[in-house]
């Protein structure tokens, strides 16, 4: 099928990046997912009756750590918002998008929006690659740009998630409070 031989590529690309993501979340429990690496962490929380993601605009000098529930929250509702808005009717804001509060719901959330994700790339075709889609904060990127940010964006997370866990382990470990 010679029409889909980038989009085969960039499929593959997703199922190693989403492989990659799989395996840093393999066997998290829920007090991996809550831990806070330090003070005044961006994390997922309640506020006024809504469970929402810690932002800051502008974004704070140095970054503010952040913790595993926030990461896998933070990819599931982008893979979700840039479907939405690139592929879908743009109808979702931040304000209104589903925030999961507990690790299952987030595993979950993640999986649908990743499903999501996937679908859109198996309905396009090489020729389809350049067209210019609706990003949710109004500019227009070409469908590859889509496709290509969001794989580095389950790497570029997923490595976050990893050392987190990693820095967790040792303390625990230190602690004696993890097992190998």
């Amino acid at each position: 099928m010679q029409d889909r031989i980038l989009v085969d590529l960039l499929s593959r690309q997703m199922a190693c990046a989403w492989e990659t993501l799989q395996a840093a979340l393999k066997g998290i429990t829920e007090e991996e997912f809550w831990w806070r690496p330090s003070e005044n962490v961006w994390t997922v929380r309640l506020l006024e009756n809504r469970w929402t993601l810690d932002y800051d605009r502008p974004k704070p000098i140095p970054k503010a750590p952040l913790t595993v529930a926030w990461l896998v929250v933070h990819i599931a509702t982008c893979k979700m918002m840039y479907v939405e808005y690139s592929f879908g009717a743009a109808q979702q804001t931040w304000d209104r998008i589903a925030i999961p509060s507990d690790l299952s719901s987030a595993l979950a959330s993640l999986h649908d929006g990743h499903t999501l994700l996937e679908s859109a790339l198996s309905s396009t075709t090489d020729s389809d690659l350049s067209t210019l889609r609706k990003t949710n904060w109004g500019e227009l990127w070409p469908t590859e740009q889509i496709f290509s940010m969001l794989i580095h964006h389950d790497i570029y997370h997923g490595a976050q998630i990893q050392t987190l866990r990693k820095l967790y382990q040792a303390q625990h470990l230190q602690a004696g409070k993890f097992k190998d």
